[in-house]
């Protein structure tokens, strides 16, 4: 499994949650994730199971929750975590002050946030379509997975000590930002992400994430969005700039 212990202070999501108790993780996901590895969770000691938590990080040291297992097992992260969670808006029009067709909030563990987020995402895109007389001709648009990348980068990806602001998906007529909290890391910029570099500001994150089969560490993933954009004649837009990293996807 991959799974290791450090002490890195800036591995955020490592970070042992004094105010969080272990009856905020969902221990039947937990359950779910070990069998994957063929080793019976549930049917073990309560103090077996302690420490197979703590062995990967899911607890720390006083048998309290990580930010990180908080966050891909907890019932409710967003409780104790209020910078935790999706919010989405669908603007009618082109511009943040146009009215809303729609909002939402997706909470819970982070692979509930992607699965739902990209099902609200989906239910609100319209099929990208032209009229030629009598007959809808129906036109090529993004594939599932484009949409599940960005939204599987910015939850993984982003600042989560940064308290004030949760992950934000705008969808215009004409685009869809994906909106992280948090700049790159220093040693990263916005042309080596459209190339496949890769980096892990949360370790535990994208460990986890990827031994569920929600990413690789590859950094395959965004050279697929801007593959797919290219093959429509569309352009992605990535934007370092202020206090959060933004995803341009423009829209058929």
């Amino acid at each position: 499994m991959n799974h290791r212990a450090t002490e890195n202070a800036e591995d955020y999501d490592l970070v042992e949650l004094s105010q969080a108790s272990l009856n905020q993780i969902n221990l039947s996901a937990v359950a779910d994730y070990f069998a994957r590895y063929d080793l019976a969770f549930a049917r073990e000691s309560e103090a077996e199971r302690e420490r197979l938590m703590r062995a990967t990080d899911l607890l720390g040291d006083q048998g309290r929750p990580t930010v990180g297992g908080l966050l891909m097992f907890g019932i409710s992260p967003e409780r104790t975590l209020p910078q935790a969670g999706i919010q989405f808006a669908h603007f009618q029009g082109t511009q943040p002050g146009a009215d809303l067709i729609d909002k939402r909030f997706f909470g819970s563990s982070l692979p509930d946030q992607v699965q739902n987020a990209l099902a609200g995402l989906k239910a609100n895109l319209q099929s990208p379509s032209r009229i030629e007389g009598a007959r809808r001709i129906e036109r090529a648009g993004y594939p599932d997975p484009v949409f599940r990348e960005l939204l599987v980068n910015a939850c993984v990806h982003r600042n989560y000590s940064i308290t004030g602001s949760q992950i934000r998906v705008l969808l215009f007529a004409d685009r869809c930002e994906f909106v992280s909290p948090g700049r790159l890391p220093n040693t990263v910029t916005v042309e080596k992400l459209a190339v496949g570099t890769s980096f892990a500001r949360n370790p535990l994150l994208v460990r986890l994430m990827e031994n569920l089969g929600y990413m690789d560490r590859l950094g395959r993933g965004l050279p697929m969005v801007v593959q797919a954009a290219n093959r429509l004649g569309l352009g992605v837009d990535f934007d370092d700039s202020g206090d959060a990293f933004r995803v341009v996807l423009r829209l058929p």
